[in-house]
């Protein structure tokens, strides 16, 4: 009997394949191949550029898209991987696609994309990330650490009974004059976010900041919260960056972190800000507390933090000698409203001491708003 050839074969694994490519299970972590690790053949390589579409695992292209290893040089600039050997570059008007599994069981969810990029030869570098029908404009303009690469983090909704499957893209709108300037890609990660609630403890929600999205284990530089995010599309659940510099979110493996596993750093002065709406009642009396502290990341000299709730506010000191540490503040404040906006931001900028070009500042953390009649214990009844 003869053995059927690969050819007749060949359409039922194209088939498989396309599934396959068609929709991969989201799971906390890295993306498949969200490394870049796994390279297209050499086959499918120009020196740089990547030639076909499906030619790195994983992954779509569209556009001039490059497969740099690290080191590789661009006249006298060193292009700089954030991780591991290799990253993508995506020229003018490229992007990298991959799809994924969302909503399952047809309910509602929110994802928070994380990875890490870094600028090469342009000057006012910008990312455009989508997925499900909602897309940013990120901005690359300032970089906030020194290693010359940062991590970025945005989220997006998949509605209940909403698709079953979301293409998410990366994608570099700019036009340079030379196609290979544009930023490099790496270490693209995602967290399925978890809806934090209200208590009668606590009227703030994630006041902790322990539900956020996917720091990338071994990185030492956190991850960015966009500027100018509203609650309903932020990776940090219950708040919004009210400001036109980013915040960092910070873990307790490479900072010091007052409370608990996460915190955020107020990186840029009264430029980066978080702010979240409390639900009052109208004439009744609040406390909110919140700790105020350094990352031990080398960031010295006085800092404060100013705090606002309502038409209230008050100032934080806080001497830092980089090495850790924290106090806790309390602001009392009557409501206005059924609703009043709480604010903090950092009075001012500083840099670390060990490398002026890195961008640092007070860390916020354990945050919490309770009707001050909570506070007040019952009178002893008369015998």
């Amino acid at each position: 009997m003869a053995r059927p050839s690969m050819a007749a074969f060949s359409p039922l694994l194209l088939l498989l394949f396309s599934a396959i490519r068609m929709a991969l299970a989201i799971t906390d972590g890295l993306l498949p191949n969200g490394n870049f690790e796994r390279g297209p053949p050499p086959s499918q390589l120009r020196g740089t550029q990547v030639i076909g579409s499906t030619a790195i695992p994983s992954w779509e292209t569209s556009g001039f898209v490059e497969y740099i290893p690290s080191g590789k040089k661009q006249g006298d600039m060193v292009l700089v991987v954030p991780e591991g050997a290799f990253a993508v570059r995506l020229g003018n008007e490229a992007s990298i696609r991959q799809r994924l599994a969302a909503g399952a069981g047809g309910g509602a969810a929110r994802y928070a994309l994380t990875f890490s990029a870094a600028r090469t030869c342009a000057q006012a570098e910008r990312l455009n990330v989508s997925a499900s029908g909602q897309s940013a404009l990120l901005p690359m303009q300032t970089m906030y650490s020194s290693n010359g690469w940062d991590s970025y983090s945005w989220a997006f909704d998949v509605v209940a009974g909403g698709e079953n499957a979301v293409d998410v893209v990366i994608h570099n709108p700019g036009v340079a004059d030379d196609p290979a300037c544009g930023p490099l890609i790496d270490s693209i990660a995602i967290r399925t976010l978890n809806p934090p609630r209200r208590t009668n403890k606590n009227l703030v929600k994630n006041g902790d900041f322990e539900e956020g999205p996917y720091i990338i284990p071994g990185t030492k530089w956190g991850v960015l919260i966009p500027p100018m995010v509203v609650e309903e599309h932020s990776p940090l659940p219950g708040w919004m960056v009210e400001s036109l510099k980013a915040v960092r979110y910070i873990d307790g493996d490479h900072f010091a972190v007052p409370r608990g596993r996460r915190a955020v750093e107020l990186l840029a002065g009264r430029e980066s800000a978080v702010a979240q709406v409390v639900r009052t009642v109208p004439g009744r009396r609040y406390a909110m507390s919140f700790t105020v502290g350094d990352a031990g990341n080398g960031c010295v000299g006085d800092m404060a933090v100013e705090v606002f709730a309502g038409r209230e506010s008050a100032k934080v000191a806080y001497r830092s000698d980089g090495r850790g540490g924290a106090r806790r503040g309390v602001l009392e404040f009557t409501a206005a409203a059924a609703r009043t906006r709480v604010v903090f931001f950092s009075s001012f900028y500083r840099t670390r001491s060990d490398d002026m070009s890195s961008l640092c500042g007070p860390v916020l953390d354990d945050v919490a708003v309770v009707s001050v009649r909570a506070l007040r214990p019952t009178p002893a009844k008369r015998g």
